[in-house]
């Protein structure tokens, strides 16, 4: 079951010069920032929470990522929004049957130890929507590891 809002994904081109846009912006401390490289999925990834919502500056490793391409058709901005949920594989089996169209239709490792899956944008009025799980949760005593 989808949950709320985990975090929205922002692509950016220079993850350093973009994170201390927003570290200024939100009055974010160095110590509070996460850092990762998700070689999976081709990006870099910044992370820091303002208020109860995590943003995620994603740059691209390669000129052949996903976010690359992203940014060459659309330029710097909200990439994605991405929702939690108790059961990622329940969920896009229910979104696939209701129409949804699906980018992943099995889950895939992502950054924070999360399970993650994309919804296609056309089937979503144009907002690539992400679903996340914890690694470590287990709703539905099935593994997906």
């Amino acid at each position: 079951m989808i949950t709320g809002l985990d975090h929205v994904g922002i692509a950016v081109a220079d993850l350093e010069k973009s994170l201390d846009t927003f570290r200024r912006l939100f009055g974010v401390d160095e110590a509070a920032i996460h850092r990762e490289r998700v070689e999976e999925q081709g990006v870099e990834i910044a992370s820091f929470t303002v208020g109860n919502i995590r943003i995620e500056l994603l740059a691209p490793l390669s000129e052949q990522s996903p976010v690359a391409k992203f940014l060459a058709k659309r330029g710097e901005g909200i990439h994605h929004l991405s929702f939690a949920t108790t059961d990622i594989r329940q969920d896009l089996h229910t979104l696939e049957q209701q129409g949804f169209r699906l980018v992943d239709a099995e889950p895939r490792s992502g950054a924070h130890q999360m399970w993650i899956a994309f919804l296609h944008p056309k089937s979503t009025n144009g907002v690539l929507i992400e679903l996340c799980q914890p690694k470590n949760e287990d709703t539905d005593r099935q593994s997906l590891d």
